[in-house]
């Protein structure tokens, strides 16, 4: 396949919004000055279940610079319930009030809110609200939440089972019945949070006059949050603005509207005034969102020599106490792109998802993290069963480039994906077999090296037909603007929530491209919903796929009007033998291209200043918009090879080195995605090694700093080396596959097969994250 020539595409540049975010001229939610704004704090449950049998906000109330406080009795008049209720068979609907006005479902739960005139104030009162709680039973585990007489977290959920879906396609059953053996392995991966720098946070102003609210709020998604702020305050969306600044991060915990800032922008409404909130550290890391906490058991059926012939998925997972999003959502998508890069038709799963007295769950940056590892873990396994090489077996079972593309066991199309390609990439950069020799050597010393492979296939585009087919709700479609104005200047907009992946810089070029001009003539505007057209937002390493694939094909209508334009003003019949240039229009002479005297400037001043001399059926002015809904989805791929060295002693893992080869299609801009490999590299290696956020058997959350919370640091993480191969998407605006994610499904795999294979000698397998000293010192016991 022939790759297409850009101009602005595939180079690296350095990105543009860097220069105020790292000289302090970044405008974040604090740097916003609301005069006159009232500050929130919210009173919040010590328990993890309780019946709240009273609550007194009297002398609260009657402290210095107390406005008011409120219940939840007083925001169930102001507000509507949330509901979720997708229409998924298996998925049990639930709904809830803005705050609970009879029990608290986890520790930091809402009890009640207190504004004041500064934030301290508030604060201090909200110590002064008087609650009577009345204990009742916890479940807080993903098993004891299914056992007969658990305590019930969400009435309208019976037995705490809120979503129960299986598949089968092919004969698994029977397949394995007849198989060589039956290989069982099993995965735990523990409950994590975002930990964005930006804690959340919100402004609400009311305009009363006009009716009107005002929402400044870092968010990934303006548009559907301000059709959910709408809905819940029964305003229409002409009534709401959702600004979204520059944002300290956000991992997905950034996608739903919360509680807390539901209240805000109710309270702002009640009162008429300015109200603002920001979460501290502690609020965050308990009753933000939590993600991951699922386990999974394959059960792979194979032949003497490896192949793979049948598949049994088992997955169970912990959905929290709330579910803000549909509870299939996370653990179905694990199950439908499980197979990965790997030949596979006899394919079944069964997915449970169960409540627990614990704060609900939300999508974190690749919420199928657990795909690849389990699935590469499922080849360690089999080789590791039968004493085969995994490099064989791997060779033996991964799709070669005649079989593509491929259809999936759950219907999902791989194509133009390069699985084989970047496997062998790896294995070369660490020379496998001298590796096995200095292996072999080390051990010989007391010294445990271990190498460990995996190979993913990231889903990145979400087209709308995927969500449809998936059972879940929602969109997967883009819309941009595009506005040349008459001095030549280029206005964009697409609706996306940046939260710092280098929009700006990537969407710029997406639209240089399309048009011809230079990036730095493009200026992109997002987060705004006044400015920005309706679009679905960034979420699941969409954005350059349907974002930027709806910028690029936006700026190519842009282009042909352009040039239609031109021909006018040369006096030909049509644009077919023009091009612009770098914002110049040049004109075809034989096999040369050479300037016709003319600007984007020239052709968009005659657009609208001129427009009775445009040719005929053109409308004045370059204005252009266009939506894009992608494929159903589209894969890009790559392979992570990590080498460690284990301290068998203490239990210490040392990263030696990390090399990613990887194809993720067309790039916007390779200095945003080499950012974007790094950081899903290192959260994917931080989560495996360190982030467990836990809780004992009352439910109360003991990781709430960062003390007991723990995250890598750059001293703990190794530098990345990076092998690109890529290869355009046939199927997609430009060839962009897209990518975010992937390295986080990529280094749980890689580093634990790499633990993994150091612990071979001694004959145990870590199942589980994180890999702490003590999990391995404990594998280790009685075994050196």
């Amino acid at each position: 396949m022939s790759e297409p020539t850009f101009r602005y595409l595939n180079k690296a540049v350095p990105r543009t919004e860097d220069y105020r975010l790292l000289t302090g001229y970044g405008r974040y939610l604090d740097d916003i000055e609301i005069a006159g704004a009232l500050h929130v704090s919210f009173v919040r449950s010590p328990h993890a279940h309780a019946r709240i049998v009273s609550v007194d906000t009297t002398t609260a109330a009657g402290m210095p610079g107390v406005v008011t406080v409120v219940t939840g009795r007083e925001l169930a008049q102001w507000t509507t319930p949330i509901r979720v209720a997708a229409p998924v068979e298996g998925l049990l609907p639930v709904e809830f009030t803005t705050m609970p006005t009879e029990v608290v479902r986890f520790q930091g739960d809402l009890v009640a809110c207190v504004v004041a005139t500064d934030r301290y104030l508030a604060e201090d009162a909200a110590e002064q609200v008087m609650v009577e709680f009345e204990p009742l039973p916890v479940v807080t585990d993903m098993w004891q939440a299914l056992e007969a007489g658990a305590a019930q977290v969400d009435p309208g959920v019976p037995g705490n089972l809120v979503s129960h879906q299986t598949y089968s396609n092919g004969d698994p059953q029977g397949v394995s019945e007849h198989a060589h053996r039956v290989i069982e392995a099993t995965f735990r991966q523990q409950r994590q949070t975002h930990v964005p720098i930006e804690t959340r946070g919100c402004a609400a102003v009311w305009d009363a006059g006009r009716e009107h609210l005002t929402f400044h709020i870092g968010t990934q998604v303006p548009h559907p949050l301000r059709t959910q702020l709408a809905q819940r305050l029964g305003l229409s969306e002409s009534q709401v603005t959702v600004i979204s600044p520059d944002v300290g991060g956000a991992f997905g915990q950034k996608i739903a509207l919360y509680r807390e800032e539901l209240s805000v922008a109710a309270l702002a409404r009640h009162l008429k005034r300015p109200v603002r909130w920001r979460e501290d550290r502690l609020e965050n890391l308990t009753a933000a969102a939590n993600s991951r906490e699922d386990f999974c058991r394959t059960r792979a059926a194979v032949d003497e020599h490896g192949t793979l012939l049948a598949l049994d998925l088992e997955i169970r997972e912990d959905f929290g106490a709330y579910c803000f999003f549909p509870a299939n959502y996370l653990a179905r998508v694990v199950a439908m792109v499980l197979s990965g890069p790997y030949r596979l038709q006899h394919y079944a799963f069964d997915v449970k998802v169960v409540l627990s007295h614990k704060c609900g769950n939300a999508p974190m940056r690749a919420p199928m993290s657990i795909t690849s590892w389990v699935m590469e873990g499922t080849i360690e396994a089999i080789a590791r069963e039968l004493k085969l090489d995994p490099v064989e077996v791997r060779r033996r079972n991964l799709l070669m480039p005649e079989e593509l593309p491929y259809r999936t066991a759950t219907g999902e199309l791989l194509a133009d994906i390069t699985p084989s390609q970047t496997f062998e990439a790896v294995l070369n950069a660490f020379d496998y077999d001298a590796f096995r020799l200095r292996q072999q050597a080390a051990r010989a010393s007391g010294r445990y090296l271990g190498l460990g492979l995996c190979n993913v296939v990231e889903p990145t585009t979400y087209g709308s037909r995927f969500y449809k087919s998936a059972g879940i709700p929602g969109s997967g479609h883009e819309a941009s603007w595009i506005r040349i104005e008459p001095s030549g200047v280029v206005n964009a907009s697409v609706g996306l929530g940046p939260s710092g992946q280098g929009y700006e810089s990537a969407m710029a070029n997406a639209v240089a491209e399309g048009l011809g001009v230079d990036p730095s003539s493009v200026h992109i505007h997002l987060g705004h919903t006044d400015i920005a057209p309706y679009g679905m937002g960034s979420r699941g390493a969409r954005s350059g796929t349907a974002g930027g694939g709806a910028l690029y094909l936006c700026a190519l209508d842009a282009r042909r009007k352009v040039l239609a334009i031109a021909a006018g003003c040369l006096e030909l019949p049509d644009g077919d033998s023009l091009r612009l240039v770098d914002a110049r229009i040049e004109r075809r002479s034989g096999d040369a291209w050479i300037d016709a005297g003319l600007t984007l400037a020239d052709v968009a001043r005659r657009a609208y200043m001129d427009p009775t001399s445009l040719p005929p059926g053109l409308t004045p002015g370059l204005e252009f918009h266009l939506a894009y809904d992608p494929p159903p989805m589209t894969y890009s791929n790559s392979t992570h090879g990590c080498e460690i060295e284990l301290d068998v002693a203490t239990g210490a893992i040392h990263v030696v080195r990390y090399v990613i080869a990887e194809d993720c299609g067309t790039l916007l801009n390779p200095t945003v995605v080499t950012g974007q490999q790094h950081g899903a590299v290192a959260m994917g290696l931080s989560g495996a090694l360190f982030e467990h956020t836990r809780y004992d058997e009352t439910g109360q959350n003991v990781t709430g700093s960062l003390a007991d919370y723990l995250i890598a640091t750059s001293t703990e993480l190794p530098n990345f080396e990076i092998i690109p191969l890529h290869t355009p998407s046939r199927a997609t605006a430009a060839g962009i596959k897209g990518m975010a994610e992937g390295g986080v499904m990529g280094a749980l795999g890689a580093l634990t097969n790499a633990v993994n294979d150091a612990l071979a000698p001694f004959g145990v397998v870590a199942d589980r994250h994180p890999l702490t000293p003590m999990l391995l010192r404990d594998l280790l016991r009685d075994k050196l």
